[in-house]
């Protein structure tokens, strides 16, 4: 695989595949396997879906950052599934679009710091295609706008290969949010269909966000 270089932008090959909407298990071993793929030289993956409601722990989670209890949580039938990302708790449902980058990290100057930089690159860019400006957070991953967060990101690495990724709300039922601290932080979670006043077109969004991941990551798209 060619190796990033920011001046020269090099294309990197990279298959492309929506899941639509999938159960957080199935969509996991989707993962695993292109992980598998990528560490063995295959080349980089960008999966985009859905998934119906989950609580997801990240390895930095010790089940404190439920703002009710655990019972409230099973009467509402929402799984809570510890994983193996970095980070704390949050929530996906549908409406929430997720992006994960299956990318060999030597790819993209196998440095951590930017890989994340530049996840926070996309999701600005993503935001900005609507008309919203959103900002980084010292300290904290994810995007924001002003004070509240309406996009996060947690990954895990094997091998220099990530896995996991981002999560936006376009049309996000925010309730869900309220039963946590998300990422363990105190924090109002936003949606763009609450930021602009409209549901936002899902297959349109995706097309919007393949884009920005091309630009920001100079990918070589094959679906």
């Amino acid at each position: 695989m060619a190796v990033f270089d920011q001046s020269q932008k090099i294309c990197i090959p990279c298959k492309i595949y929506d899941l639509g909407l999938i159960d957080y298990n199935q969509a996991y071993r989707r993962q695993k396997q292109a992980l598998s793929g990528v560490i063995s030289g295959g080349e980089n993956v960008l999966f985009l879906c859905e998934h119906p409601a989950v609580f997801t722990l990240g390895r930095l989670d010790k089940k404190d950052n439920f703002s009710c209890s655990l019972r409230e949580i099973e009467k509402k039938n929402i799984p809570v599934v510890p994983i193996d990302r970095g980070g704390k708790i949050t929530f996906h449902g549908q409406g929430q679009l997720l992006v994960y980058p299956i990318f060999d990290l030597n790819c993209f100057g196998k440095d951590l710091k930017f890989f994340m930089h530049q996840m926070e690159e996309v999701l600005i860019d993503f935001l900005q295609e609507f008309g919203i400006v959103a900002n980084r957070v010292p300290g904290h991953t994810g995007a924001w706008v002003k004070d509240k967060k309406i996009a996060s990101i947690g990954i895990g690495v094997r091998k220099w290969v990530s896995y996991h990724g981002l999560a936006v709300n376009l049309n996000t039922n925010l309730d869900s949010f309220r039963m946590i601290k998300p990422c363990g932080l105190n924090v109002e979670m936003t949606s763009l269909e609450k930021q602009l006043g409209y549901k936002i077109n899902m297959p349109q969004a995706k097309q919007k966000m393949i884009r920005c991941f091309q630009k920001i990551f100079c990918l070589g798209i094959e679906e």
